[in-house]
């Protein structure tokens, strides 16, 4: 039988690789999906930045340009080689890279969306800067990609695209998957301990649970917090961390049996981010039996089940007091191993390989179409992707 991608030319176009110093959950999405795409048949080409101490790329990796030189690289390099592209996964962290103004007409397109910035950009820039970011992910780009197709990771990305993009036309929803570990059993830790997994950016206010943490020791001595990941703001947490050095360890970046054993021994994880695309870090802790602890934003209120396989704390709600009152529960054997099931039940239902097939067979269908690939979609609720 024919692989369903047999020979197709893809070019999967992301702000970075999964080698990159500051890679994370949409890298880690964007190599499974060219995984699947390759193993389906695709020669699949992955165009990205330059990070330090990369190279410029071998025979199926392209690196050009830094973290906004890239955008001008990618467009050169794309309009280049746009004689030989079939499809582009144009793969948006804010701001997309607009491969439409240059590729090939008869070139399809697929937009990933993993979340919207919107409120994000003022975070992290000032405040002109953050006006021309709205405008490239809201305005420019909803009319440069009206004729594509878009795939988003989570329906709360539906609706933000919905509701704050004015976005039109079908999406898909394509989730992400995790790695189950091989034993979810273990040992857990026999003082209060606390995981955060992820990405050390600013949204992701590791700094403020760092103080939260601080607070709680009163009343749970021995509480231990673990700070699993890197990111540009890492230097910074460590500095926040310093004050509570018998109580909080960054590890920085780890090894997976390290990052493993660190989760079996957590009774909890806790992330205070501003929003998310899913919860990917979420998932990996679920798999292992724990539960999280997160604000109510985008994302994370998918892939979380309030009291089931953790808390939803909405603005406005004490999140000290949400970590407390979860300690509390889980100090309960019995509460804590009912707990851990349901996570681990929850994870089950997610894995690369699923995600993989979902969206070959949605890039299939897109290719055999004789369409540009526009879709004039039903409403958001019907928007899922169950073409597995």
């Amino acid at each position: 039988m024919r692989p369903p991608l047999n020979g197709a030319r893809v070019v999967v176009v992301n702000w970075r690789d999964r080698g990159h110093p500051h890679a994370g959950g949409a890298e880690e999405y964007a190599a499974r999906m060219a995984d699947a795409m390759t193993a389906a048949g695709a020669q699949v080409t992955f165009l990205t930045a330059k990070g330090e101490g990369q190279s410029g790329g071998d025979e199926s990796t392209v690196r050009r340009g830094g973290r906004w030189t890239v955008y001008f690289w990618a467009l050169l390099w794309l309009l280049r080689n746009r004689s030989r592209i079939d499809l582009v996964i144009d793969c948006q962290n804010g701001i997309p890279f607009f491969s439409p103004l240059v590729v090939a007409r008869w070139t399809k397109v697929v937009l990933v969306v993993h979340h919207v910035h919107d409120a994000q950009f003022a975070v992290h820039f000032p405040p002109w800067l953050a006006r021309i970011g709205r405008w490239l992910e809201g305005p420019a780009a909803r009319r440069v990609y009206r004729h594509a197709v878009t795939v988003a990771v989570s329906r709360s990305t539906v609706r933000a695209m919905r509701e704050r993009l004015a976005w039109r036309g079908r999406i898909f929803v394509v989730p992400n998957g995790t790695d189950h570990p091989p034993s979810a059993d273990g040992t857990r830790s026999s003082h209060p301990s606390l995981v955060c997994l992820g990405r050390l950016v600013t949204h992701k206010r590791v700094d403020r649970l760092i103080e939260i943490v601080g607070t709680l020791r009163g009343h749970w001595p021995g509480l231990r917090l673990h700070v699993i990941g890197r990111g540009p703001d890492e230097a910074a947490v460590r500095k926040a961390a310093a004050p509570f050095a018998d109580s909080v360890v960054v590890h920085g970046f780890v090894d997976d049996s390290t990052k493993s054993a660190l989760l079996r021994e957590s009774w909890l994880n806790v992330t205070l981010s501003d929003g998310e695309g899913w919860g990917l870090a979420v998932i990996e802790a679920a798999a292992h039996g724990v539960p999280t602890v997160c604000r109510e934003v985008d994302g994370l209120r998918d892939s979380v089940r309030h009291k089931e396989t953790g808390w939803l704390v909405r603005d406005g709600e004490d999140v000290g007091g949400a970590i407390h009152d979860a300690l509390t529960l889980l100090a309960r054997p019995d509460d804590a191993t009912a707990m851990a099931d349901a996570c681990r039940a929850w994870a089950a239902g997610f894995d690369w390989a699923t995600s993989g097939r979902m969206f070959v067979a949605m890039v299939s269908t897109l290719l055999d179409s004789s369409t540009t690939g526009r879709v004039d979609g039903p409403s958001p609720e019907e928007d899922l992707c169950d073409a597995v």
